[in-house]
């Protein structure tokens, strides 16, 4: 791909057309192809997990990871859209919060669009996480949301870097001892919120508009793997085998 968009800026005929390279390249990936290694989606009840392990603690920086990985979740943020969020951004209402994501990977324009995230309850509260938040920075009322702190100098002016989101949440999945926990990133967020949402019965149309994907086979491609387990034709015969008198193995977490 960089190497089209290079020769067609450079108005250059495109090499990568001819049937020549065409042929080897498919020889390559025939040879050496293998399937991408996606982000582990996190659910909901790892998302407590979480949580709880976070306010277990108490420091300052768990207040802001906490409001981070629970807005990231519940607004489906990308990382880039997470660290840029300002104060300025949140508007308070009564059925919870509403943020303005003034420019994002399928809006590059600026025009800006609108997250509606919803209070939330005893295990889960993004709006209750943020406002904590709020609280712990002195009730800051501009600048970036989720910024640095050191013991010398407090809270940073400077917003964390995109890269800070993959590594809190997987030193956080490293802590309640998820399986894999390497297979986490930022945007095992927005993979777990897709899943979720659908499992629960969510529209398609409503899981797009409130990720903002522009893509629909990407998450096409997150339902269908969270729903692997429904309506699988294995299951159908393990279930048949159960209602004959067949015991059914049962998954034991421990």
């Amino acid at each position: 791909m960089a190497i089209r968009q290079w020769h067609a800026c450079q108005q250059f005929p495109d090499p990568t057309s001819h049937p020549l390279i065409r042929k080897t390249l498919s020889g390559i990936f025939h040879l050496h192809g293998r399937p991408p290694e996606k982000a582990l989606p996190l659910l909901p009840e790892q998302l407590a997990q979480i949580v709880s392990c976070l306010a277990s603690r108490g420091k300052p920086a768990d207040l802001r990871d906490s409001a981070l990985l629970q807005t990231g979740f519940f607004g489906a943020f990308r990382r880039s859209e997470l660290v840029a969020l300002k104060w300025e951004d949140i508007r308070q209402v009564p059925e919870g919060m509403e943020i303005l994501i003034r420019r994002s990977k399928t809006d590059q324009e600026g025009h800006g669009v609108r997250c509606a995230i919803p209070y939330g309850n005893n295990q889960l509260c993004p709006v209750i996480a943020m406002q904590r938040w709020h609280e712990a920075t002195a009730n800051r009322n501009e600048g970036y949301v989720f910024v640095g702190i050191s013991r010398r100098r407090g809270l940073s002016e400077k917003p964390l870097a995109p890269d800070s989101v993959s590594r809190i949440l997987k030193s956080m999945a490293i802590a309640c001892g998820f399986p894999q926990p390497e297979r986490y990133s930022a945007h095992s967020l927005r993979h777990g919120f897709a899943t979720a949402a659908s499992r629960q019965g969510a529209s398609f149309g409503a899981i797009m508009r409130h990720g903002r994907w522009r893509h629909e086979g990407t998450v096409h491609g997150y339902i269908d793997e969270g729903r692997q387990f429904e309506d699988n034709a294995a299951t159908s015969i393990i279930d048949g085998m159960e209602k004959a008198g067949v015991q059914k193995i049962k998954y034991d977490s421990n």
